[in-house]
């Protein structure tokens, strides 16, 4: 054999236990894993914990159904307490004539079982459009926002809810949570939000043309720069708990 192939395989040889090093893989310990984890903000330090929930539709005649629920938490709440208000617009009188949906959606059972956050749009009909989106805004001061959230309340296991040309608008305070159902008129769909159970689900389904639906929903979080006062953490906590028997 040549020299040179003799020294090839020697050159080989040589590097291969410097590139197994390269890639060898490396073991965090925990103290480095702990930096990477989700960080936990103590009860005492929230000054104001908010929850909106916003879902509408509009036909093709610009009628529009929905409704925005609003919840409010801080330090002088005594029960959290969603409050509903509906969203009824008449059409502005320009737009085409909605005519009865044709589409058809199969399937979507699984969506019932579905974990954190889920978010669909199914459409089988021309010219619509649907927006599901999730906002969570966390700002710092040591006040809540000024005034409550406005509409009429909506108690423990009960159901508000409104209806025009749109459809119908319905929402709903369960064990599970609460629920806002639209069913188009005209078979032109319907859509779904609802948050608890530690998930939030936006589900739209479209069978019809030219219609628009958006599902909203924003967690708004007050956060405290200065420490907490002497026994402020555990009125804090309490106030939390009570989300529980709301399905949170």
């Amino acid at each position: 054999m040549k020299t040179s192939h003799w020294l090839a395989m020697v050159c080989l040889a040589v590097s291969l236990p410097t590139q197994a090093e390269t890639f060898k893989p490396i073991e965090l310990k925990d103290q480095e894993l702990a930096s990477l984890r989700g960080r936990y903000v103590m009860p005492g330090r929230i000054v104001s914990f908010g929850i909106v929930m916003t879902s509408t539709w509009q036909n093709a005649n610009g009628e529009v159904i929905g409704a925005t629920s609003a919840m409010q938490v801080q330090q002088s709440t005594i029960k959290p307490q969603f409050y509903v208000s509906m969203i009824n617009e008449k059409g502005t009188g320009s737009a085409q004539t909605s005519s009865t949906g044709t589409g058809t959606v199969s399937g979507g059972s699984g969506l019932n079982t579905t974990q954190g956050v889920t978010q669909v749009v199914r459409a089988a009909g021309d010219f619509n459009a649907a927006n599901n989106n999730v906002d969570i805004n966390v700002t710092k001061g040591n006040e809540a926002p000024a005034g409550q959230p406005q509409g009429q309340a909506l108690a423990a296991g009960s159901t508000l809810s409104g209806s025009n040309g749109a459809g119908s608008m319905s929402v709903s305070s369960t064990s599970n949570g609460v629920q806002m159902n639209i069913v188009a008129n005209g078979n032109q769909g319907s859509s779904m939000q609802t948050l608890g159970q530690g998930g939030l689900m936006q589900n739209t389904t479209l069978l019809g043309a030219s219609n628009r639906v958006s599902n909203l929903t924003s967690l708004n979080v007050v956060l405290r720069d200065s420490p907490p006062m002497a026994g402020s953490v555990g009125a804090n906590l309490e106030q939390l708990k009570g989300l529980r028997n709301l399905g949170y």
